[in-house]
């Protein structure tokens, strides 16, 4: 049975501590937006993934709540930066499965100010030690490039950054571009919590992170929600849905011993994770890359915009400097990534972030983007990965 995305919806995603809101004030908006969209109620659904990594144990129940008090299944998901993604995937197999037949999927995260940590806490600098779930990660990193009084996610995203340059000639000024390219896309994005435009020359300008990484390279804490109501091409039919697009292909892979067997830091962070997704999801839609109009990906630190690049096959490894350089990836180019203006500018609350790809890659193929529209798009395709570790690749087509 097919599935496919009927309604979506987000807030704007905001600084912490900007807007008065709770997390289930985030959750209320966004997930009666996507109902709204879809043009469904919220008794007509069935199942309730939601995705967060910061709050506590049925958190998801304390917000679903505030959408309706049905008694309908509601499961808490959490996959670290993948966890959107993860609540997706799992309404789409309740609904290709036949176990429901209208599947609202939710994410949020109200986040605490200050640099990401490497763990569930979300910010000290010791989330590696031995009790973290990416203890493996850090020591990998700590083996090949010692431990710096850095944040430790910018410390790992940069350690693959210099391995790149190193290896492949890559540039500052080409991680530059990356986050150049994001923060114009996302000027005109009325949901993004950056705005502003940044010059490659501003981006290597601002204050550094991890070297090579500067701040405006980073993505940021954010406060923010976002859902996906996903149905069965029956219901879409009974109920005479309208502006559907469906999941093509979706997978999610985990980390494997390539992860980890070469020591270096661009496969701990999920380089041969994402190349997995990107070929079992390729597969089960019956696309490939050269089909693809629109892409929405993972680029918490620039570089990880590059590693997904050559992990999506767009183009040869240690090419990736080169491609966006060349422009390549935005308007007028092959592709546009990331036309929402991606994490580093639309912001990054984690159980949100997956599920806000999907929305915007929706708008993208319903031709309703306004001024961020990729032109006669009719294929997108959303990237998330999580450290620790899952990456999940969906691509999403037109009806």
């Amino acid at each position: 049975m097919k599935a496919y995305v009927a309604g979506v919806g987000m807030t704007k995603f905001e600084k912490p501590e900007t807007r008065s809101w709770q997390y289930w004030d985030m959750v209320r908006e966004a997930g009666a937006a996507a109902l709204e969209d879809a043009g469904v109620a919220y008794t007509d659904v069935e199942q309730v993934p939601v995705g967060y990594c910061f709050q506590p144990s049925t958190a998801g129940q304390r917000a679903a709540y505030e959408i309706g008090l049905t008694g309908i299944p509601v499961y808490n998901v959490n996959n670290n930066c993948a966890t959107g993604s993860t609540a997706l995937m799992l309404a789409r197999q309740l609904v290709e499965g036949g176990a429901a037949d209208c599947v609202l999927a939710l994410g949020f995260e109200k986040m605490k100010k200050g640099a990401l940590g490497g763990g569930a806490r979300g910010g000290a600098a010791d989330d590696w030690s031995a009790t973290s779930p990416v203890a493996r990660h850090y020591g990998i990193m700590a083996a090949r490039h010692g431990f710096e009084a850095t944040p430790p996610t910018a410390q790992i995203f940069g350690d693959a950054a210099r391995e790149h340059m190193e290896r492949y000639g890559t540039t500052e000024a080409q991680l530059a571009a990356v986050a150049a390219k994001n923060h114009r896309h996302s000027a005109h994005n009325p949901y993004a919590q950056f705005r502003e435009v940044h010059e490659v020359a501003d981006i290597l300008a601002a204050p550094l992170v991890h070297r090579p990484l500067t701040r405006l390279q980073c993505s940021p804490t954010s406060d923010g929600a976002a859902a996906v109501v996903v149905v069965s091409e029956r219901f879409a039919a009974q109920r005479g849905l309208t502006g559907l697009v469906e999941i093509a292909g979706q997978a999610m892979t985990t980390d494997t011993e390539e992860s980890f067997a070469s020591g270096s830091c661009i496969d701990v962070v999920g380089q041969p994770m994402s190349r997995e997704a990107a070929r079992q999801a390729y597969e089960r839609a019956g696309l490939g890359i050269e089909d693809v109009d629109v892409i929405e990906l993972h680029d918490c630190f620039s570089v990880n915009e590059l590693l997904t690049y050559e992990a999506l096959g767009m183009c040869a490894v240690g090419e990736s400097g080169k491609l966006v350089e060349s422009g390549a990836t935005t308007y007028g180019g092959r592709w546009v990534v990331n036309p929402s203006g991606g994490l580093i500018s639309k912001g990054h609350p984690l159980g949100a972030t997956g599920l806000a790809q999907t929305a915007e890659l929706v708008w993208q193929l319903r031709g309703t983007a306004g001024q961020r529209q990729v032109p006669d798009a009719r294929v997108g395709l959303a990237h998330n990965i999580g450290l620790g570790g899952a990456a999940v690749v969906t691509l999403l087509r037109a009806v």
